[in-house]
């Protein structure tokens, strides 16, 4: 078991991370799918835009669905290893991470029509803003297998977003 960081985008190796635009209709920033054997606990969770015009606050959610959007697939290597357990663990998309372009990854083309949802965090964050959160020992939301964890957002006004969520499993 081990922390796994996951971002809404490749991994920036030469250059910053691209940051991605919001746009007016709801749009998963990030989606990810935990092994079809193994739930994951979500320890924290940040998000934040680059807007410098104070307007209206956009709708961030970070929630379990029952369907997947349609996504630009993760690599194995867009995925950093956090602390020791698991830089020891090895390849997390083996067995404990699904990518693919309904599994695990970012930007949403598609949202899908999901029908059953847990919410596990809901705030108003406004586009000049960021917002983290960290999830307590004993109180960290789990992810079932064959479910989905995406961070959604909905702006009146396109603003670019990065977002993160470090899961434990």
């Amino acid at each position: 078991m081990g922390l796994y960081l996951l971002q809404n985008g490749a991994a920036g190796l030469t250059a910053a991370p691209v940051a991605v635009t919001t746009g007016a209709a709801i749009k998963t920033m990030l989606q990810i799918k935990p092994s079809a054997t193994i739930p994951m606990r979500i320890a924290e969770w940040g998000i934040s835009f680059d807007g410098f015009v104070a307007a209206a606050p956009g709708k961030c959610e970070l929630v379990e669905t029952d369907v997947a959007a349609t996504v630009t697939a993760h690599a194995a290597a867009d995925i950093t290893k956090y602390d020791a357990d698991a830089l020891a663990g090895g390849d997390p998309t083996t067995n404990l991470i699904q990518v693919g372009t309904t599994s695990t990854g970012y930007t949403a083309s598609g949202e899908g029509t999901t029908t059953a949802a847990r919410m596990f965090d809901l705030q108003y964050i406004m586009g000049t803003n960021q917002y983290v959160k960290q999830f307590p020992l004993g109180a960290r939301p789990i992810v079932q297998v064959s479910k989905f964890l995406r961070v959604r957002v909905t702006f009146a006004a396109a603003v670019n977003c990065y977002c993160y969520v470090i899961v434990d499993i």
